[in-house]
């Protein structure tokens, strides 16, 4: 995959410093640790503010991860498009149908590294389900899905554990979910 912010020579262990002070001085704790395992989908909850990209970022930059993130086409526009791509994104269209869950598979089975931060909830916006394509794309690729958070009123996030998907979509949704019930957004009226 191509060069991002968190994998630049000289660079990226500078921004590694600056997020470190930029989340102590904010008051915010980075949970987790280093991951050994290259191949994974990385799932993100609860996205509720604009905010949670920068606090992502400073997150993945501590804790020492090269991930690449999914978002909407219009992300990716002049004169920002390069930027997003080297912040690690991926653009989506989500007008049509573009079969992004095959597509994404068969990245996966082309790298010997991937991590892919995906938001369940797909928008910032409050919805009533989450989009499943992160699970699909987890289970097509024989992956695991890590569990990343954000929890406001603990001024935390981090990653959590692995979780690895079953055949049953259900009660895997149902006990992911589960984990992020306790967990509070930036904006708690979007969760």
């Amino acid at each position: 995959m191509r060069t991002t912010v968190f994998s630049t020579p000289l660079l990226t262990p500078l921004l590694r410093l600056i997020a470190i002070l930029v989340l102590r001085l904010m008051g915010w704790k980075a949970i987790g640790k280093e991951i050994s395992n290259p191949k994974l989908v990385l799932i993100g909850a609860p996205h509720t503010s604009n905010w949670d990209f920068p606090l992502m970022l400073l997150v993945v930059l501590k804790l020492r991860l090269k991930v690449f993130w999914m978002g909407k086409n219009s992300l990716f526009r002049f004169p920002f498009g390069g930027l997003m791509r080297w912040l690690g994104g991926i653009p989506i269209d989500r007008s049509k149908s573009n079969n992004v869950v095959q597509q994404m598979t068969e990245e996966y089975a082309r790298q010997t590294e991937l991590v892919v931060l995906i938001p369940p909830e797909g928008t910032r916006s409050k919805v009533e389900r989450w989009k499943t394509g992160f699970y699909h794309i987890a289970r097509n690729a024989g992956v695991p899905i890590l569990l990343g958070y954000v929890d406001a009123p603990k001024k935390e996030a981090g990653l959590a554990d692995f979780f690895t998907p079953s055949d049953d979509l259900e009660r895997d949704m149902q006990a992911i979910r589960d984990f992020y019930a306790d967990k509070g957004g930036l904006k708690p009226e979007n969760a």
